[in-house]
């Protein structure tokens, strides 16, 4: 069996190296985190997820973790970059990290490898970014080895679609390397994998995918903010909406969008589109509608607490959730991260719980954040907050619930005598 290098032990990495393993592949998991690298070798996951800390625990000793380059590159023969992908302070693409991990490969590749990008990348990265840097070896780019990109698709807590069984879609420079691609995934996945005619079009497929989704959620974020003002029921009418059976795709509403990809994807195809003269007016209109979510919701928050008197300055406020979706601990791009940030500036006496994220919470337990605070404001959709106990929280003294998630009994609450807002909902 062939040996497969995973570099990069992240969010979508050290699942992969997990399922190389599993299918009998010897595997390395390259990271340049010692930390991370001490604990997967101890069959200790270091990213909070139920299954996924199953699998670490269950594959000790299967995946060879380290932070030798050489080593682990030079003894593979497909070697699959599972790097971040972000964004600068002004929006801008950041390939530093693809472009360090292709330097790193590069000074170890040997010939008849097999390279896969999995990192989501805008058109064109492949060719015009990593080839160069691997031909720098002094070997050629499908005469002496081969590069392929595989975008990745994981959805971090879902139970249904995971990354054995998500389609995955490769382009690859040369018809030879995309048959290896696609034969190295069909190896280790129970889903399809879809042959590309190009490599552009791998690379635009991922970061389509979520543009769409971000422009979905503008839409829905912009008709909460006018059916808010309307007194209409977004989700309501979102439920209604979705009874027809054709024609439309719900999407909702809430307090902001995070995670890896939707926040961040948009981005990399408006840069890129820059190069050849076009604006994609759509896309840069979605971004500024979902990134002004934090900032409304706090007005909700200011709105409700005006209802009875208070202000947001000096008020006891309770954040439920600093994590970007529910039952997971990844912060990345979160919107609690920028609406914390507006309630310190206008002065509110901070709680903060998140029971995946104990490192930016500053109380421990749901009995002590409801003791300390007059109002919550729910930004994450965590089992723990979903199922809160509402007559508690009215007997703890919380005056004002602001739902970011539109995930709590709205009547129920308005029936507690608790002032409520949700995200297009009164």
């Amino acid at each position: 069996m062939k040996t497969v290098c995973v570099v990069g032990l992240g969010y979508v990495g050290l699942p992969l190296a997990c399922i190389t393993a599993e299918k009998g592949y010897r595997t390395y998991g390259l990271d340049i985190n010692r930390e991370t690298v001490e604990l997967t070798l101890r069959g200790i996951s270091h990213i909070k997820d139920p299954d996924l800390e199953k699998d670490v625990a269950r594959l000790k000793g299967k995946i060879h973790a380290t932070t030798d380059a050489k080593e682990a590159v030079t003894n593979s023969d497909i070697i699959i970059v599972c790097v971040p992908t972000p964004i600068d302070r002004n929006n801008k693409p950041d390939l530093e990290p693809v472009i360090s991990s292709s330097k790193m490969i590069s000074k170890n590749l040997k010939k008849g490898q097999l390279i896969v990008v999995e990192s989501t990348i805008y058109p064109g990265v492949i060719e015009e970014v990593v080839q160069p840097i691997l031909e720098e070896s002094g070997l050629n780019a499908e005469k002496d080895f081969y590069l392929a990109h595989c975008p990745e698709r994981i959805d971090l807590g879902n139970k249904k679609w995971d990354v054995r069984t998500i389609p995955r879609v490769v382009g690859a420079l040369s018809e030879k390397g995309l048959k290896k691609a696609a034969e190295f995934y069909r190896s280790i996945l129970d889903s399809g994998v879809y042959e590309l005619s190009s490599v552009k079009a791998a690379e635009a497929t991922k970061v389509t995918e979520n543009a769409f989704r971000d422009v979905n959620i503008a839409f829905v974020n912009e008709l909460a903010k006018s059916f808010d003002k309307m007194g209409i029921d977004a989700l309501e009418v979102i439920r209604a909406a979705s009874t027809k059976p054709f024609g439309f795709m719900a999407h909702y509403p809430g307090a902001g969008v995070g995670g890896h990809c939707i926040p961040v994807d948009p981005y990399y195809l408006i840069e890129k589109a820059k190069c050849f003269g076009f604006t994609h007016k759509f896309l840069i209109l979605a971004r500024e509608i979902n990134s002004s979510m934090p900032e409304y919701t706090v007005e909700l928050l200011d709105d409700a607490l005006h209802e009875i008197g208070k202000s947001v300055k000096g008020a006891r406020v309770g954040v439920l959730g600093v994590a970007y979706k529910g039952g997971v601990d990844d912060i990345r791009e979160s919107p609690a991260l920028e609406i914390i940030k507006i309630l310190k500036r206008k002065g509110a006496k901070l709680h903060i719980f998140d029971p995946y994220v104990k490192g930016e919470s500053n109380v421990n337990t749901m009995d002590e954040i409801l003791e300390k605070s007059e109002c919550l404001v729910l930004v994450t959709d965590h089992p723990e907050f979903k199922n809160m106990n509402l007559e508690k929280a009215k007997k703890k003294g919380i005056k004002v619930i602001i739902d970011g998630r539109n995930v709590l009994d709205k009547e129920k609450i308005k029936s507690l005598g608790i002032v409520y807002r949700g995200i297009g909902r009164r």
